[in-house]
């Protein structure tokens, strides 16, 4: 026991977490192993890995964020990761290699289409073995899985008809939900519809919404009571001065504290 603690409080980089209320929660060592053992899930959320792009060392980076959520799973156990689109760049006979990679995570993942999948749902389904929206359950958690574009690249809303069927259905248990497109105007990539705002507030089991897209972003924004939390990026040539991904856990108490990984620093660790 106290040689696990003494590595955990190692490996720990913060000692507060910052509240989405404005305020601090400061952690002394005993509340940070206690935390540890009260996570009933734990996941990890990249996105953008942009496999392809021209002038970039996409095979490196994409390689480093397999290898660096592996490493982190070692330590502290992932139930899933989560691809949350922009796989490929507009190259659609990329997608496999992308697939070769993402094989060598050592936890189950799911992926998401984004804008620059150019690809069909049936060049998609041949790749993943399942459909551009689908769900998941882990660990009694339903995982919604949505793609916001087409083949064209286009930024959609999501199939609002399908998700409302989704959203009923799980009523009764904690959703993620994984849209790679905002859908709020809150940055120069997102779009604007209402619909969709309109539709997500009446279902607060909605635990969190995860969007990729816009690298620069690496935050939470909400919309009513329900949490956007955008992952920063893993690959491309923009963005936040890192690549890194999302760590999202939940706790016995049904609470929720994440954070971004920098790729290998904790950072903007948020409860709620």
């Amino acid at each position: 026991m106290t040689s696990s603690r003494r590595k955990f409080l190692k490996g720990f980089t913060l000692t507060s977490a910052c509240l989405l209320t404005g305020g601090f929660e400061v952690l002394t060592a005993e509340d940070i192993l206690s935390a540890k053992e009260k996570v009933v899930l734990r996941f990890a959320v990249g996105s953008d890995a942009h496999y392809g792009q021209p002038n970039t060392e996409f095979n490196k980076t994409l390689r480093d964020f397999v290898l660096n959520v592996n490493n982190f799973h070692k330590g502290s156990k992932l139930d899933a990761c989560v691809v949350n689109g922009d796989l490929i760049h507009d190259k659609k006979e990329l997608l496999t290699e992308v697939k070769q990679n993402l094989d060598k995570l050592s936890m189950p993942y799911y992926v998401t289409q984004g804008n620059h999948d150019h690809v069909t749902p049936e060049y998609w389904k041949d790749t993943w073995t399942v459909a551009m929206d689908y769900d998941a359950i882990v660990k009694g958690n339903v995982f919604l899985m949505m793609t916001t574009s087409n083949e064209k690249g286009e930024s959609l809303s999501p199939d609002l008809i399908w998700m409302k069927k989704k959203l009923d259905e799980h009523k009764q248990k904690n959703v993620f939900l994984f849209l790679h497109i905002a859908q709020q105007k809150w940055t120069s990539g997102s779009i604007s519809n209402p619909a969709y705002a309109e539709l997500i507030k009446n279902y607060p089991n909605v635990k969190g919404v995860f969007h990729g897209h816009d690298h620069d972003q690496d935050g939470v924004k909400m919309l009513g009571t329900i949490p956007h939390l955008f992952d920063s990026h893993i690959g491309g040539n923009w963005g936040t001065d890192y690549k890194g991904y999302r760590i999202v856990e939940l706790m016995k108490d049904n609470s929720v504290r994440t954070y971004i990984m920098n790729p290998v620093k904790e950072i903007n660790t948020a409860t709620y």
